[in-house]
């Protein structure tokens, strides 16, 4: 479970991730998150996680989960798996630190989570809402 000022999580005894979204530009941030996650699966990406549910009465997301947050990794490594999801599939993930990057053991895929902050490049999709970013050393 993560309860910051940004996002209740809580891990389902199904796996599946609940996030409810909380506090500055929630409701853009939820917005946002769906709309990135739905169209990276579009695009058949499958190393982020599937939206499964969207309740936007309530600010929350139902997700598949994607594993467990990686411990180590090198910022070369952490690095390229930003850029791969940039040039793959244009998406800029705009939080892309190691805190949203996991380890899936039932595939051995590091997977990316959190867009609720992530840019969708193709021009021929609609820009998203206007974001606040966070800062580079927050934690969520």
């Amino acid at each position: 479970m993560k309860d910051t000022r940004r996002a209740l999580v809580r891990i389902g005894y199904d796996g599946r991730v609940h996030k409810t979204f909380r506090g500055h530009q929630s409701a853009e941030r939820f917005e946002n998150e769906c709309r990135v996650l739905r169209y990276l699966a579009s695009r058949g990406c499958d190393k982020v996680p599937k939206v499964l549910e969207a309740y936007p009465e309530e600010l929350r997301l139902v997700t598949s989960n994607c594993g467990q947050r990686v411990e180590h990794i090198s910022d070369e490594r952490a690095h390229a798996l930003f850029a791969e999801l940039e040039q793959d599939f244009q998406v800029r993930h705009d939080d892309p630190y190691i805190r949203n990057i996991t380890y899936r053991a039932s595939t051995g895929d590091l997977c990316l989570i959190d867009f609720e902050f992530a840019t969708v490049l193709d021009p021929t999709i609609p820009p998203g809402p206007k974001l606040d970013l966070p800062e580079p050393d927050a934690t969520h």
